[in-house]
């Protein structure tokens, strides 16, 4: 009993050297997919639109502002509060709309990066099961080492997966 238990020991630390462990870059794929370079053109056109029509507003805001401080002394008190009130108003707005961009464009950009992710961790995942692989660590990731000797760099057969060359 106590060689069977010294055997199978012994034989453990064999059976861990038999894993297979992998390593990809997903960075390196996403940049080469076709949906990843649309998506981000896309953003890109948003977020420029957006640009545009917030430009326009601090134009407009800046004009009467700029109005307001040459006329602002000879209006009468109404007119003048009335004028603070509409520049107050105005810069509310834009403050708003600036808030409403920004997470409009953030909630774009993850709609658009969810799929392709989704793609591409699918791509990984058959590999890893067709390859026999224990772990697929991703290089790009957050991981503080990868020993890139000692597993193997599946990233072109991913792209292979997703049709990428």
């Amino acid at each position: 009993m106590k060689k069977l238990i010294i055997l199978a020991l012994i034989a453990l630390p064999l059976s861990a050297f038999a894993q297979k462990f992998a390593h990809v870059n997903t960075a390196a794929i996403l940049s080469t997919m076709p949906e990843y370079t649309a998506a981000q053109e896309e953003l890109q056109k948003l977020s420029k639109q957006y640009q545009d029509e917030l430009k326009r507003m601090q134009d407009e805001l800046q004009t009467k502002y700029e109005d307001f401080q040459k006329n602002g002394e000879s209006l009468p008190e109404t007119m003048k509060q009335r004028r603070l009130q509409e520049l107050q108003d105005l810069d509310t707005r834009l403050t708003q709309y600036h808030q409403t961009a920004q997470a409009d464009v953030a909630k774009q950009e993850n709609a658009k990066m969810a799929a392709i992710s989704e793609k591409v961790t699918k791509a990984v995942k058959e590999v890893g099961t067709s390859g026999g692989y224990v772990y697929i660590m991703d290089v790009a990731g957050d991981i503080p080492f990868i020993n890139e000797t000692l597993s193997t760099d599946v990233t072109d057969q991913v792209k292979a997966k997703l049709g990428i060359k």
